[in-house]
């Protein structure tokens, strides 16, 4: 069964860091393109962050410089590292794979057939 699994959500202060992890079973995430969304409430869900299979990683312009995605293969696990966290990241994050290799169009949702159930973040005093 092919399955994603978000974790490391919580609440934070702001300025403070928190990070993510998606792991997968049932697929090799190596052969996969893996990338963050998240859905802040009464909001569309947008993209944050994506990591190709060759390695290149994109961000959205609102979390680069704060947010690192990387990969361990060998723990068939991503990462999101989110560094000085602001309350307007407060969004359930999501983590979704694909295997077309989207490129610098990762950001087509619908193109992502695999989807982990979420990991609420909140960013608040």
């Amino acid at each position: 069964q092919l399955q994603l699994v978000e974790s490391g959500g919580g609440l934070v202060q702001p300025g403070g860091s928190l990070r993510l992890s998606c792991a997968a079973s049932g697929l090799i995430l190596d052969n996969y393109a893996i990338a963050w969304f998240r859905q802040a409430p009464g909001k569309d869900r947008q993209g944050v962050s994506s990591i190709q299979r060759d390695g290149d990683t994109y961000y959205v312009d609102s979390v680069k410089g704060r947010f690192l995605i990387s990969r361990d293969n060998a723990k068939n696990t991503v990462y999101l590292q989110m560094n000085s966290l602001k309350p307007e990241d407060t969004a359930v994050y999501y983590c979704a794979a694909e295997s077309e290799g989207l490129g610098y169009l990762w950001l087509a949702q619908p193109n992502y057939p695999y989807w982990g159930q979420g990991t609420q973040v909140t960013v608040s005093s």
